[in-house]
């Protein structure tokens, strides 16, 4: 994809074994719209089993500043025009653009650097992990807007940072910042701006060194141990190790 406005300003490049899905928008802070998320949604659709990292990652000096508030009456005007049932399916398809990035065989990154406001901090926290710069100003303001997180961002905050702590920074709307975010579980180290590129280069390699079949399994294990109860998890544990040692064996 090129990052023309057309496209959604989004850009995808593979090499070997990692995807690097880019928002290319940098005057505009990488501002989002629905061509952005069709833009995203495409790239899932597209992704094949080769893919092991997806890195996403925001142009110039902010990752993402959440939907383009141009376009927000528009969409407001469209949603409350049609029936409940479709206007909800017109979100799912939304969401469908951020969901896809904890894909099966995938372990997916957010390099991410200064604003990371509603929609690009739901696009942060769709991803497994993120290295965030030590500029990072991360909100979810939606509440004060009238509105609520609606890209698959709940789920992924109270999985991270716990229920009371999603409830306090979803109401107040308040930023976090870098140490902040690496101390609650938001981020899993925070690095120098001119860091972020090479703090990203080194994880990604780290994960390309384990085994593919080790790596894929180790990450469904722990993504069904948030929504599973003990004795189902134990059960995945004790399934997914036989189908490794048969593997290994074979």
């Amino acid at each position: 994809m090129t990052g023309q406005p057309d496209e959604g300003w989004v850009r995808a490049a593979r090499t070997g074994a990692v995807l690097t899905v880019s928002l290319v928008r940098p005057d505009q802070l990488n501002a989002q719209t629905p061509a952005t998320w069709a833009a995203l949604r495409a790239i899932g659709e597209q992704l094949d089993d080769g893919v092991r990292v997806v890195v996403v990652r925001g142009e110039g000096r902010s990752f993402s500043a959440g939907l383009d508030r141009s376009v927000l009456p528009g969409l407001a005007a469209e949603l409350t025009a049609l029936p409940a049932d479709l206007a909800e399916e017109r979100i799912r398809g939304w969401q469908a653009a951020f969901r896809w990035l904890r894909a099966p065989g995938v372990v997916s990154i957010a390099a991410v650097q200064g604003h990371a406001v509603g929609a690009g901090a739901q696009l942060a926290l769709a991803c497994d992990l993120r290295v965030v710069a030590e500029d990072l100003q991360l909100r979810l303001p939606e509440a004060a807007l009238g509105l609520v997180p609606d890209l698959t961002g709940t789920s992924s905050l109270v999985g991270l940072v716990g229920y009371a702590r999603a409830v306090e920074l979803c109401l107040t709307g308040r930023a976090v910042g870098a140490a902040e975010a690496v101390a609650v579980g938001l981020a899993v180290s925070a690095v120098p701006a001119d860091r972020l590129d090479a703090a990203v280069a080194d994880l990604t390699a780290a994960l390309l060194a384990l085994d593919p079949g080790a790596a894929r399994e180790t990450v469904a294990l722990l993504r069904s141990a948030v929504r599973n109860g003990s004795v189902e998890q134990d059960a995945a544990e004790r399934a997914a190790q036989v189908r490794r040692l048969r593997t290994l064996g074979s």
